[in-house]
């Protein structure tokens, strides 16, 4: 695992002194000696982690730290305080600052290793996001804002110890809505069961790896990019370093300090929601990117990308595959009478007729303009014929309303309808083919259906 680190202090023997540590598990070291400087690196260069001290002239690590995290463009780098303040409300006054988690000097090298890696991890999953998030803006696809106002979060505690989890529990009643599960295999499976925004693991128990639960966790789709919190004990070191290498987001040691518990829960909290959002930006985007914004149907984008899978599949299991292609009758006659208004009413109208025509299996698209697209797998081109025909007396049969309903106008389609020859096909000649069909029905009066034979 490669990645720039930044290191921050004042002190150049100390930037040395981690530097060294670093470079010899082939990170990419950076060494800034003020905050001001700090800024700067993050604002104009790719950093992953910053090492950040606290005790610095002018501008301190909280400082620092809290402007890095308020400037969206630096705010998912993960920083790590280092420091001599070892007081818990140092502590949380870092974490509050926006800070990931802090290590205390002398750092110990193990500790300061699965740290930084564990916050590469992170990091890099965030990038990845960011990038598809950042392509689907540069493509012009514009998703809503997610309304992130939620309800109390939802924590559970995995915990056997009935007086552990009461305590737990007394720090965290008025702040989180809280489940407690003693078992560690029943609290896995309610964590899958994925109401939750983060899962506290103790790691005290009598006949049970709780190394082995997180991982589990990290191993199921429902689960894994849950954030994991360990709850350990002062001279758990071992632990939690593999913890952190199996892929823990975070910990806290006994005694817990119910300040600095509830700040390392608002910092997984506001990860784990930042990324969620921009997960949903993506999938938001890529949805704009394949549907057709008026009917909701898919667009030819996406046709062109899922035709030729559905056809190789055909091809792969000998199965049939059969295509249509429905356009509206005189359509430019519709746009001219009612104008464009009216027209989009009419498409609307002619897809949602469409949808209800046709099988949950089958792909439906627009094409452009006022063709239409369906690609009906696992069916015989007599049985895409009579599909075809029940579609157009379905159309034909019930006038459409333009004008919000104030008027209605008779509409007809002409379809034709081919199937998939074989393993020579492709799908730019099923679609010609379709074509064809389509115009000897349009030819032939319109208002029918064309499925010449192979």
């Amino acid at each position: 695992m490669t990645a720039r680190i930044l290191v921050v202090d004042d002190v150049p023997s100390n930037v040395k002194l981690l530097e060294g540590r670093l470079l010899a598990d082939y990170f990419d070291v950076i060494g800034a000696h003020s905050g001001a400087e700090a800024l700067a690196i993050c604002a104009d260069g790719r950093v992953d982690v910053v090492l950040l001290d606290v005790m610095m002239p002018e501008l301190d690590g909280f400082e620092v730290c809290r402007r890095l995290k308020s400037d969206p463009a630096t705010q998912h780098i993960p920083v790590v305080m280092i420091t001599t303040l070892d007081e818990p409300a140092d502590r949380v006054k870092g974490l509050e600052a926006g800070a990931d988690d802090f290590l205390s000097k002398p750092v110990d090298d193990l500790q300061l290793m699965t740290r930084v890696k564990s916050l590469v991890r992170l990091k890099m999953l965030t990038d990845e996001l960011r990038l598809r998030t950042a392509t689907a803006h540069n493509a012009g696809f514009e998703p809503g804002v997610e309304d992130d106002r939620r309800a109390s979060p939802t924590i559970l505690l995995i915990d056997e110890n009935s007086h552990s989890s009461s305590a737990i529990s007394n720090i965290l009643r008025e702040q989180v809505s809280l489940d407690v599960e003693d078992d560690p295999q029943a609290g896995l499976f309610r964590a899958a069961e994925g109401q939750y925004e983060c899962v506290l693991v103790t790691s005290a128990y009598a006949g049970y790896d709780p190394l082995r639960l997180c991982a589990q966790l990290r191993a199921l789709d429902r689960t894994r990019l849950l954030p994991i919190m360990l709850v350990a004990e002062r001279d758990d070191g071992a632990l939690i370093a593999r913890a952190l290498e199996l892929g823990v987001n975070d910990y806290i040691v006994r005694p817990i300090d119910q300040q600095e518990l509830l700040a390392r829960l608002r910092t997984q909290l506001r990860r784990k929601r930042y990324n969620d959002r921009l997960r949903s930006s993506v999938s938001q985007g890529f949805q704009m990117a394949v549907t057709d914004p008026l009917t909701g149907l898919h667009n030819r984008r996406y046709l062109d990308t899922h035709l030729p899978k559905l056809l190789a599949r055909a091809v792969t299991r000998q199965r049939p595959l059969s295509l249509m292609i429905a356009d509206i009758d005189r359509f430019k006659s519709i746009n001219d009478s009612w104008g464009h208004q009216g027209g989009d009413d009419v498409l609307r109208e002619f897809a949602d007729r469409l949808r209800h025509n046709i099988r949950g299996i089958d792909l439906i698209c627009r094409f452009g303009g006022e063709e239409f697209v369906v690609v009906m797998p696992d069916t015989q081109k007599d049985v895409a014929e009579m599909v075809a025909e029940r579609l157009r007396v379905a159309i034909a049969n019930e006038p459409f309303t333009v004008d919000n309903g104030r008027n209605a106008l008779a509409v007809t389609t002409s379809v034709g309808v081919v199937a998939c020859r074989g393993a020579d096909d492709t799908p730019a000649e099923l679609l010609k083919r379709a074509d064809v069909a389509l115009y000897e029905a349009k030819n032939a009066g319109r208002n029918c259906v064309v499925a010449p034979a192979a």
